[in-house]
């Protein structure tokens, strides 16, 4: 039996072992970069921050993308050996009765795949965890784009708030000067009674309107996972996003998008070699030792075993690979083209948004504040009637929501153009 444990001990002797790979992987932020100083108003570049590095979304993917690298960790390691105790030849009939001729034989099976698979199927499951990594940094981006852009929202919400308010103060002082022509009897009294009414609808409106300021903050929050508004409101100083020479800016990035496309080729070669792998079958080595107790003696004993590929040589598996990384290949031509025209459509987008706003901030806006002004000095002093004022001061409204829309739409468009392209308030996190 000694004997017997020594030949088992030799036979595990001559397995290896492989280490674990390091895995990284996509994923948020070491613990303690994610504090933001909450005494301070919320600014655009840590609401991106935040949606990279605290997004549900985004940690899912993450998590993926960790559990693909701890799949390839499984697909380098060896096949596990075998260990078989087989005992013959006893509770027979005549010389075979009891255990006078019993046999026990001790052996050590191994697997050994041919082909390189081992290697192969590492670099396939090395492959997908890329593609899972630039999935996770695609995910990413998203999150941190929509952060963006629901903070631009909630920028607007909270400039459309103030000039409700604006517009239903300006309602009740027009209110008060009707209210003293109908004292001094230059006014009829329905007048004062649909003076207040517009004031009323105004002030209705502001109402509303900070009302959606507050479910565009939480709204913003919920992007990186929190129930309730963590932050302090944005100041409308900090509105500005420049576009200025976006449409030559050099990003020396490449998209999330594309790099996605391209690990996902890497993974469809390397599928496809080990696919061909597959065609070489596996080999198995067994050695061991009997002892045969009628005589006290031991013999070694050893087996190779084979399978003969007659039928399946793999070559199905082959042809799907291949045709998957045929798929991959359209499928990065197709994406790289979308972005350019995405980027070419917005550069074009940005350019006629700046040009609108300008057209109303310099021009629509003025000559509105002027015409209301002069409405109202001339319906106070009898030049004018209440339907000419309310109409100029709802024209006044409107150009001031229109100014406001304008730069919204000026600064989506640009964010999605700096999103694109990799520059601020992007880079650094998707480089």
């Amino acid at each position: 039996m000694k004997y017997l444990i020594c030949g088992m001990m030799a036979a595990y002797a001559l397995l290896g072992v492989t280490g674990m790979a390091a895995a990284q992987g996509c994923g948020p932020a070491p613990s303690g970069s994610n504090e933001f100083d909450k005494s301070e108003p919320l600014t655009l570049e840590q609401a991106v921050i935040r949606a990279g590095n605290s997004s549900p979304e985004v940690r899912q993917a993450a998590l993926e993308s960790r559990a693909a690298m701890a799949d390839a960790d499984q697909a380098g390691r060896r096949i596990n050996p075998a260990v078989t105790l087989e005992a013959e030849n006893f509770a027979g009939s005549g010389a075979l009765d009891g255990f006078n001729a019993f046999e026990t034989t001790l052996s050590v099976e191994q697997t050994f795949r041919l082909g390189r698979k081992r290697f192969l199927s590492e670099s396939a499951a090395r492959a997908e965890a890329a593609l899972a990594s630039a999935e996770c940094e695609v995910q990413k981006l998203e999150a941190q784009r929509l952060a963006g852009e629901l903070f631009i929202e909630l920028e607007a919400s909270i400039a459309l708030s103030e000039v409700a308010s604006a517009s239903a103060d300006l309602a009740e002082e027009f209110a008060s000067l009707v209210a003293r022509r109908v004292d001094a009897g230059a006014s009829a009294p329905p007048e004062l009674s649909r003076a207040k009414a517009e004031a009323a609808i105004l002030q209705a409106a502001a109402d509303m309107a900070r009302g959606e300021a507050e479910a565009r903050a939480l709204e913003l929050a919920s992007v990186w996972g929190s129930p309730a508004v963590d932050f302090l409101l944005p100041n409308q100083e900090q509105w500005m996003l420049g576009a200025d020479r976006l449409d030559s800016e050099p990003s020396g990035t490449t998209h999330p998008q594309i790099r996605a496309a391209r690990a996902a080729i890497d993974a469809g070669a390397a599928e496809t070699e080990r696919a061909r792998a597959g065609a070489w079958p596996d080999v198995t080595v067994s050695a061991g030792v009997r002892r045969f107790e009628d005589t006290g003696d031991q013999a070694f004993l050893a087996g190779v075993s084979l399978p003969l590929p007659l039928f399946d040589s793999n070559q199905d598996a082959v042809r799907a690979a291949k045709l998957r990384s045929q798929k991959a290949e359209i499928s990065s031509r197709a994406t790289e083209a979308r972005l350019l025209a995405e980027q070419t459509r917005l550069v074009s987008q940005v350019r006629a948004a700046q040009s609108r706003l300008e057209r109303l901030e310099s021009e629509a806006l003025p000559l509105s504040e002027s015409a209301y002004a002069s409405a109202a000095e001339g319906y106070r002093v009898g030049k004018f009637n209440l339907t000419a004022t309310l109409e100029a001061r709802r024209s006044l409204i409107e150009t001031r929501t229109a100014v406001i829309d304008a730069r919204m739409a000026l600064h989506t468009q640009t964010l999605r153009l700096r999103a694109l392209i990799g520059a601020a308030p992007f880079e650094g996190d998707i480089q």
